[in-house]
């Protein structure tokens, strides 16, 4: 099995220094010595155009030569996207050819050599049929996407096949979710259970994961060397998108066309079936987005009109390129994502840019200023007045659903399910004390008391899933089908009528 992991390296482009130095020097430097190092190897990987001008605006030289060497020396592709991080299906197609040209350029530019990417990466995975045949114009052969973009007949596409986008030459890498989650939330934390978890996909020719490349050292301390381990082991087979488009027996399994329906890598089925799959930055219940979203057309019909000639041209056309990055519209989506200083941020840099603009009307002037006054005015209240928590929590009941409470009350055999995992917790907690794991064994104890008092809800990774890397899921279904049988027997009705 070829593994694709593809890592995505992106901050804001006026990212405080501070915030920057403490990133390039948990996860960016530590990355890229350890690809430099390593003999045989080779990663896809997408470096943001404005993230690579932070790194020359604040000097980083031995990262910028590091990521030079190692893409000359075919170590690292680096694939097209957008400079500004702008969220393409919400944009006009004009903006997205403007965005992905300023990237090309910016990348050939630093890296100093011509580079011209085959792959491409729209930020968030935020993909819309729109972008299918204007992507190919611009000569990219792949795309990566989420894999839930092609949730057909109740299955995600499986990578024993190449898919291709229909009506184009575009082919498309359907991102794993449950392999990629597993590593960013830290569950596997060494290459042994790692190779536990991945032994159903062995069976493939080929993982594709995505992750942002900060995962590893910045919002994981440390975790960087977990990568490294990954990196070293001969038994992931790490792989570039470009080398493995290029090997003989990629080339020979089977093509199939597919129409990816419009979706980002944090959509849920559920979102894509009710048409609400861009939720994170156009919540139809969010007046806030819907404040930005005018405000966002309004000040780019103004750049549209204002004269090519004018004097400070490129330079209000700079400042309308930033505020299309997405990142405010994310930190008011308030499920669960917040951050009044984020949502400001936004508002002003396009009240900055018509600000910008020559000999334009106090009306306009005022327009814009009411725009972001009310943008502003309205996050504020909703931090103040705690509607942003209470969204959060609405969005986490909708989310979860106690272990419990989808096993438990159901009765007969569905109740051996829960009863199944206990009995397994308890095995493993038994297990780990014999041993002298007394964390690991804490673990667990903890873990049966979450089940049963429904506190499951509250871990990033459940508890179930937790028990499946330890044990496998071969162990797991056998226990799981041997207690439905036994409860399935039972007589129903309450507790206290049903067998011992």
């Amino acid at each position: 099995m070829k593994w694709l992991n593809f890592l995505h390296l992106y901050q804001p482009a006026n990212q405080q220094k501070d915030i920057l130095e403490s990133v390039v020097k948990e996860s960016y430097l530590p990355i890229f010595r350890k690809i430099n190092q390593v003999e045989k190897l080779s990663l896809t990987m997408n470096i943001t155009g404005s993230l690579l001008e932070l790194f020359e605006r604040d000097g980083y030289t031995e990262l910028l030569e590091l990521i030079r060497t190692v893409v000359k020396e075919g170590k690292v592709e680096l694939t097209g996207s957008c400079k500004f991080h702008a969220f393409l299906p919400l944009i006009p197609k004009k903006e997205i050819k403007r965005q992905i040209l300023q990237n090309n350029q910016t990348l050939e530019r630093v890296l100093g050599f011509p580079y011209k990417p085959k792959g491409f990466f729209p930020p968030e995975m935020g993909y819309h049929p729109k972008m299918a045949t204007l992507l190919e114009d611009f000569g990219f052969e792949w795309i990566i996407m989420d894999e839930v973009a092609q949730f057909v007949n109740n299955e995600f596409p499986r990578p024993n096949k190449l898919y291709v986008i229909k009506d184009t030459n575009l082919k498309v890498f359907f991102r794993n979710r449950r392999v990629s989650n597993l590593i960013m939330s830290a569950v596997a934390r060494d290459t042994q259970t790692l190779k536990q978890s991945l032994k159903d996909d062995f069976v493939f020719p080929y993982l594709v994961t995505g992750m942002d490349g900060e995962t590893f050292g910045h919002h994981r301390i440390g975790f960087e060397n977990f990568l490294f381990e990954v990196l070293d082991d001969p038994d992931f087979q790490t792989t570039s998108m470009r080398n493995f488009l290029s090997e003989s027996a990629t080339q020979s399994l089977e093509e199939e066309v597919v129409d990816p329906r419009p979706s980002t890598w944090a959509s849920s089925i559920s979102d894509i079936e009710k048409g609400i799959q861009f939720l994170s930055w156009k919540d139809p219940g969010n007046p806030i987005h819907a404040e930005q979203r005018e405000f966002l057309d309004f000040t780019l019909d103004l750049v549209y009109n204002y004269p090519e000639k004018a004097k400070n041209y490129d330079e209000v056309r700079h400042k309308m390129d930033m505020a299309l990055a997405s990142d405010h519209f994310w930190w008011a989506s308030a499920k669960p994502w917040w951050s009044l200083e984020m949502i400001e941020d936004g508002a002003f840099r396009f009240l900055d840019v018509i600000q910008s603009l020559g000999n334009v009307s106090e009306e306009v002037l005022y327009k814009g200023y009411k725009y972001y006054m009310s943008i502003v005015s309205q996050a504020s209240a909703w931090q103040r007045e705690g509607i942003v928590r209470q969204m959060a929590v609405e969005q986490n009941e909708i989310l979860r659903i106690p272990f419990k409470d989808r096993t438990f009350g159901k009765g007969g055999a569905e109740e051996g399910v829960y009863w199944a995992f206990i009995d397994l917790m308890k095995e493993q907690e038994k297990e780990a004390a014999e041993k002298g794991d007394y964390e690991k064994a804490t673990l667990w104890r903890d873990a049966i008391y979450k089940l049963d008092n429904k506190y499951d809800i509250y871990d990033t990774i459940n508890v179930i899933d937790l028990l499946r890397l330890e044990v496998g899921n071969g162990r797991v279904e056998e226990v799981i089908e041997r207690y439905k049988k036994e409860y399935g027997k039972l007589r129903g009705g309450q507790p206290e009528q049903r067998g011992s």
